[in-house]
C-alpha cells in the first residue's frame, strides 16, 4: 500500500472515530426543550404542561402558504391522534402581532373547537424558549414524552416524517 493511501485511510478511520465520539457526546448533552408563553386565549402554557405526550412544535407565519398546507395536515393527524397521547403545539413567528391576532381571529370562525391546538406567539415579550433561530418556514420540531429530541424538519413535513411522528407515539 502506498503511502498515500495510508495517510487516507487512516485519516478517515480517525475521523470516523471522532464523529463517533462527539455524536455520543453531543446524544447526552442535548438540553431539555423548554417554552413558556401565553396562548392566542390569553392562557399561560408551558411545554412541561405536555409531559407524557409526544409533541410535534411547529414554528409558522400566518401568511406562509406552506405552512399553512402542514398546519392543515397537522389538524387532521391531531385530530386522529389527541387521544394518543398527541399534543400538536403551534408557535407563531410573525413579526406583527395583529398578524397572529388576525390569524386565531380566522381560525375561530371556520375550525371546530375540538380540531383547535394551543397556539402561541413567539415574539411575546413574556414568551421564552430554547429552541433557537428558525430560519426556515415552517420548522417542526418532534419531542417524545420524556421531553427528548427526536428530529427537526426546516421545510414541508416529508412522508417519511409523518411515519416516524407516528412510530413515536408508540
Amino acid at each position: 500500500m502506498d503511502r498515500r493511501k495510508w495517510l487516507q485511510m487512516a485519516l478517515a478511520g480517525g475521523l470516523a472515530s471522532l464523529n463517533t465520539s462527539l455524536f455520543a457526546q453531543d446524544e447526552k448533552n442535548i438540553p431539555k426543550f423548554t417554552l413558556q408563553g401565553v396562548d392566542a386565549n390569553g392562557k399561560k402554557l408551558e411545554l412541561s404542561d405536555f409531559m407524557g405526550k409526544t409533541v410535534l412544535v411547529s414554528f409558522f407565519t400566518a401568511g406562509c402558504n406552506v405552512c399553512t398546507r402542514d398546519l392543515k395536515l397537522m389538524r387532521e393527524f391531531y385530530v386522529s391522534n389527541s387521544k394518543r397521547k398527541f399534543v400538536l403545539l403551534a408557535v407563531n413567528i410573525d413579526q406583527n402581532k395583529a398578524d397572529f391576532d388576525e390569524y386565531n381571529q380566522l381560525i375561530a370562525q371556520v375550525i371546530p373547537q375540538e380540531q383547535r391546538f394551543p397556539m402561541v406567539w413567539r415574539n411575546a415579550p413574556s414568551h421564552k424558549d430554547n429552541f433557537g433561530t428558525i430560519v426556515h418556514q415552517p420548522t417542526h420540531f418532534v419531542i417524545n414524552p420524556k421531553n427528548e429530541f427526536i428530529f427537526k424538519r426546516e421545510g414541508s413535513f416529508e412522508p417519511e416524517d409523518w411515519d416516524n411522528l407516528w412510530s413515536s407515539l408508540g
